[in-house]
């Protein structure tokens, strides 16, 4: 059975010779919500516009259910587009631009209406049919640029920061439907943002870009605990990042030497004594415990895991209570938990301990 969409070793350079996407290669499966996630200018924005059909590409092919898409127009492509400003009709009603790509398509007016009306039921929009864009609110307008790109049946459904123009707590109600809606029509969504948890949160899974070149694609979960490489590790989550070079590695855990003594993380292939490395400390990973914690206890429980720590930094903030605690030589490490775990246990100045199981750290060669 085809992908959905293939993309095989694609890129795109500019007139003026800049390489804004280089060699991407990406399977996606029907159904899919996978999200192009990373910094401005990374390509993301790029890569989607070429799937769209609004950028040509430089090399490579897109496919979409095994039918190379390179030579189609924009408006031949069974795809539809939703940008961060809604590119809505402000003297239509909100019925006619649901319509619009109907009209364009020629579908016979009856069957035009009866398209239209079930989505506008579907996105909870049939109340304001008859209203302009322009007077409704963020969240409506949204609605009205997702139901008219549904409506006309698209096998991808491509969105630029479509959530980019709302507030926090309409975006994340935004998202909520977003969700339900493309899991309950079982369409393939490909989804552009800046927003690490918008990504982690809709998913099912993210491609992480930096200089045009994909770092990473992967489930969120596995995203955020296994990063493959420092941008990654960088990049997504609160992570401390801890140079060493490996000493052992047994195939299942690595260990490195490092400047606060032998650390231990999960194995990377490629983990040969000698090389260098960085141990990824994701911050929900790390425990503080007090320094009378006796050495039998910390092996017991953590093993060749743990680190002598200053607490710099105590702030509660509602049920959650922040910490900053110096590792020496300049570097601190943030760490946050439940106020039952640590309310009242630690105040600045005390000498403590950071500790982690091993599985909970990665360990990235080079």
């Amino acid at each position: 059975m085809a992908y959905d969409l293939q993309l095989s070793h694609v890129g795109k350079v500019f007139d003026n010779g800049t390489a804004a996407v280089i060699d991407f290669n990406l399977d996606v499966n029907k159904g899919e919500f996978i999200a192009f996630l990373g910094p401005s200018g990374c390509g993301k924005t790029t890569t989607l516009r070429m799937i769209a059909g609004f950028e040509n590409i430089s090399s490579g092919d897109i496919s979409i259910r095994g039918k190379t898409i390179n030579h189609l127009l924009p408006e031949q492509r069974p795809t539809s587009m939703i940008f961060q400003n809604y590119a809505l009709f402000p003297h239509m009603t909100v019925r006619d631009n649901v319509g619009f790509g109907l009209d364009v398509k020629g579908m016979a007016p009856a069957e035009r209406d009866a398209k239209v009306s079930r989505m506008l039921e579907t996105l909870g929009l049939t109340d304001v049919a008859g209203q302009r864009p322009d007077r409704l609110s963020g969240g409506q307008r949204q609605r009205i640029a997702l139901a008219r790109s549904l409506v006309v049946e698209p096998d991808i459904l491509l969105l630029d920061e479509p959530l980019g123009a709302l507030d926090a707590n309409l975006r994340k109600s935004i998202q909520n439907e977003l969700k339900l809606l493309q899991r309950s029509l079982g369409i393939t969504f490909v989804f552009v943002t800046h927003a690490q948890s918008e990504a982690l949160a809709l998913s099912d899974r993210i491609v992480v870009m930096n200089q045009g070149k994909i770092e990473q694609i992967s489930p969120p979960y596995e995203l955020y605990t296994r990063p493959k490489s420092l941008f990654v590790a960088q990049f997504i989550g609160r992570n401390t990042l801890i140079p060493g070079t490996v000493r052992a590695s047994d195939g299942n855990s690595v260990t490195i030497d490092t400047p606060y003594g032998m650390l231990m993380g999960s194995a990377q292939a490629g983990a040969s004594s000698g090389s260098k490395a960085n141990l990824i400390l994701p911050a929900e990973s790390i425990d503080l415990l007090p320094a009378n914690t006796s050495k039998a206890e910390l092996t017991k429980n953590y093993g060749n895991c743990t680190i002598s720590v200053t607490v710099q930094r105590i702030q509660k903030i509602g049920h959650i209570v922040q910490m900053d605690v110096s590792l020496g030589e300049g570097r601190s490490v943030g760490l946050e938990g439940h106020a039952d775990k640590y309310g009242g246990r630690f105040v600045a100045g005390d000498t403590a301990f950071i500790a982690w199981k091993k599985d909970g750290a990665t360990v990235i060669v080079g």
